[in-house]
């Protein structure tokens, strides 16, 4: 590895010289310059890792020379060092992004751990970090060997996220972690299998602690008791995992203080049914029951099945006596819908409830799988996270939230499902009038490998629908997908990696649910 390289500004650099040979002999290359001119000349012809920058010099002054470097290299990390510590120059200096600052006169130690703290921080940090998870890797694996409550589960995938999120630079950790979350996800779809039905059979006894919260309960346990003097709005962004929303959660966090919970997604973990659920406060079968019509069983266009949730909401909370709300419902597909939308978002505040659900998350999932493009620009879970935040980032959403963030309102945001990098096919037989996902089936008779999938032979006792004598559903676990044997090995390779929903996978069931606060 090559040798850090400081470069040191500082009109007085010859009275210093026994400063830079300190720093020489601990391994750093050191340039120096006494004027900011020929700093920022050096900074736009060579690579540095770090400017020490003395604030007061004739001609371009620290300042100066501070903002022409960041227009160069904005990445640039500068430590401004200075003889004064006027609180408005310290107001400057950090408008203009210093990342550290020292007062004169300084000492080569000084000098050093400010350097070393730059520059090795992140080495550090993920040192700290693998040794974390190699000491927490005995204490997860036990743990999967352990009978776990609901409870349990969605504290270890809280876990196995942080790590996830954190431990990127050493391969050699996050390859041991990738085995242990595949691992985990194995045992939680046998979690899954084992107690789904007896958590569908207990919703219509008083709450359980025995079991999570479940789609159809998460209006009237998170949403209903905020209602107040203050409206609410409540946002359902399709398809968003807790991972993404951790992403997003830390560009809410200066405008909001923001407490998240948990609950479970039905299954399927699919729009009709997770997202049809929240909005009618219903199981699958009772949907139909309540609603015979109002949900097409031809699942060729997903959205096509979603079209009645503001009548759904509407009765939902009739049964709950809050029927004399205002109530307000959009749903925002296009950029353009959104860009409208954040414009008048204060408007949310002139209703008691306002429910909001977003799209794009869901639209960039499938894209991904569609496109040569996307793939290439997230090949992986973390460029992915990355790409959602960047959109989150930029987005009317954002704006739209900021909005509210001045207002006297309460914002419940939560998804209906998650979505998984499907990389493992499993071969399925079932007839021509057998549903179409690649994560879960409903047909008669269908066949698969009974590892790789949650057989359902009775769907009232999952909460669901039949669609005839013999329908039977299955879901896939972890993280395969159903391919039917014609042209097997062409569908294989079409859908492999590409981001699916439906199935049973801590990342599509277990989903946050955020309580936003204004500051």
């Amino acid at each position: 590895m090559s040798a850090p390289r400081i470069l040191w500004v500082d009109d007085e650099i010859d009275l210093l010289r026994s400063h830079v040979m300190f720093l020489e002999n601990k391994d750093y290359e050191v340039q120096t310059t006494s004027n900011g001119a020929d700093a920022v000349d050096y900074v736009r012809e060579d690579l540095f890792d770090v400017v020490l920058l003395d604030e007061q010099m004739p001609g371009m002054d620290g300042l100066e020379t501070l903002e022409a470097i960041k227009e160069v290299r904005p990445e640039l990390p500068v430590v401004l060092v200075t003889k004064s510590e006027e609180e408005d120059l310290m107001e400057r200096a950090l408008g203009n992004q210093i990342s550290d600052y020292l007062t004169k006169p300084v000492n080569p130690s000084q000098i050093l751990l400010t350097c070393k703290r730059l520059l090795e921080r992140t080495q550090l940090r993920q040192e700290t970090l693998s040794q974390d998870y190699l000491e927490s890797f005995n204490e997860i694996s036990q743990a999967l060997r352990e009978p776990l409550t609901h409870a349990d589960w969605t504290a270890l995938y809280r876990k196995l996220v942080h790590y996830d999120l954190e431990l990127t630079e050493d391969e050699g950790a996050r390859q041991i972690f990738q085995d242990q979350f595949k691992e985990a996800n194995r045992e939680f779809g046998n979690f899954i299998e084992s107690n789904y039905a007896d958590w569908i059979d207990a919703t219509d006894a008083p709450p359980d602690p025995n079991r999570p919260p479940l789609s159809h309960e998460v209006i009237s346990e998170f949403v209903l008791p905020e209602l107040g003097d203050d409206p609410v709005v409540f946002f359902v962004i399709d398809c968003l995992r807790y991972d993404q929303w951790r992403t997003f959660e830390e560009l809410l966090h200066p405008h909001f203080s923001i407490e998240t919970d948990f609950y479970y997604s039905l299954l399927p973990t699919a729009t009709p049914y997770s997202r049809n659920a929240i909005f009618s406060g219903l199981l699958p079968v009772e949907l139909v029951d309540r609603f015979p019509g109002a949900w097409e069983t031809d699942e060729e266009d997903e959205h096509s099945r979603n079209q009645h949730e503001e009548p759904f909401l509407h009765d939902q909370l009739d049964r709950h006596h809050y029927g004399d709300l205002s109530i307000r419902y959009d749903k925002l597909i296009t950029g353009k819908e959104g860009q409208e939308f954040a414009q008048q978002a204060t408007n949310l505040t002139q209703h008691d409830l306002s429910a909001v659900v977003v799209n794009f998350v869901d639209i960039l999932a499938h894209s991904r799988s569609d496109s040569d493009v996307l793939k290439e620009l997230a090949p992986d879970e973390e460029a992915y996270r990355a790409l959602t935040r960047t959109w989150f980032e930029h987005s009317w959403l954002l704006d739209s939230l900021r909005t509210l963030a001045d207002t006297d309102c309460t914002v419940v945001l939560t998804t209906d499902h998650g979505a998984i990098r499907s990389l493992r096919s499993s071969k399925v037989i079932g007839d021509r009038e057998t549903s179409t996902a690649l994560r879960y089936k409903y047909g008669r008779n269908l066949k698969c490998d009974e590892e790789d999938a949650i057989f359902v032979r009775n769907p009232k006792e999952f909460g669901l629908p039949r669609y005839g004598m013999n329908t039977n559903y299955i879901f896939a676990k972890e993280d395969f997908y159903f391919v039917y044997p014609t042209n097997f090995h062409h569908y294989e390779n079409l859908y492999r990696d590409t981001l699916q929903h439906g199935g049973a996978s801590m990342q599509e069931m277990i989903l946050p649910i955020a309580t936003l606060t204004p500051r």
